[in-house]
């Protein structure tokens, strides 16, 4: 349940695309979140493509969880099975809290989608230094799915009964948007 008479904050969110092979040109799952985002009300920290590659993942991440004007950063790609999707194995070192409903939530609404397919999906999310990490598959249909059904109500101040903003604002500065 969203409360539309209160005024929704307006958050910082990174987007990182994990890909051997998208560039900007090509990265239509990044760009899907970040128009998704941006029609939310938020704004785009920053963006970035980044091989599959565990410590560019890292690094990228890492830089960003530490800076404290970046709330969520949203991961698409490596989430698969194949000796190149490194995605979560990168990122649950880093989570100081591990989200485990978001992938639970994700394979869920997923398959109907995609049907027994989504069993391959190791979406992840979690919490790390008091910014939101969700973790989703390189398709731009799974950005959508992820976005639409998960993320933008919990990135959003008015969701009840709870939302994650309260935790990743708290001690920064954010503004309201109208």
């Amino acid at each position: 349940m969203t409360i539309s008479n209160v005024p929704q904050k307006t958050i910082n969110i990174a987007v990182l695309t994990v890909s051997d092979t998208r560039t900007v040109a090509t990265d239509t799952s990044g760009q899907t979140l970040i128009e998704r985002l941006q029609d939310a009300g938020h704004s785009l920290a920053q963006h970035g493509i980044v091989k599959d590659d565990v410590y560019q993942i890292r690094a990228a991440v890492s830089q960003w969880i530490a800076d404290r004007n970046v709330h969520a950063v949203l991961v698409t790609g490596g989430t698969g099975f194949t000796a190149r999707d490194t995605t979560p194995d990168a990122l649950l070192p880093l989570f100081d809290q591990v989200i485990e409903g978001f992938g639970e939530l994700f394979r869920s609404l997923s398959y109907a989608e995609v049907g027994t397919s989504t069993i391959q999906s190791r979406t992840v999310a979690g919490v790390a230094n008091r910014t939101v990490i969700f973790s989703i598959p390189g398709s731009t249909g799974a950005c959508r799915t992820a976005w639409d059904g998960i993320i933008k109500q919990q990135l959003d101040s008015r969701h009840r009964p709870c939302n994650f903003v309260e935790m990743v604002t708290f001690n920064s500065v954010v503004r309201q948007s109208s």
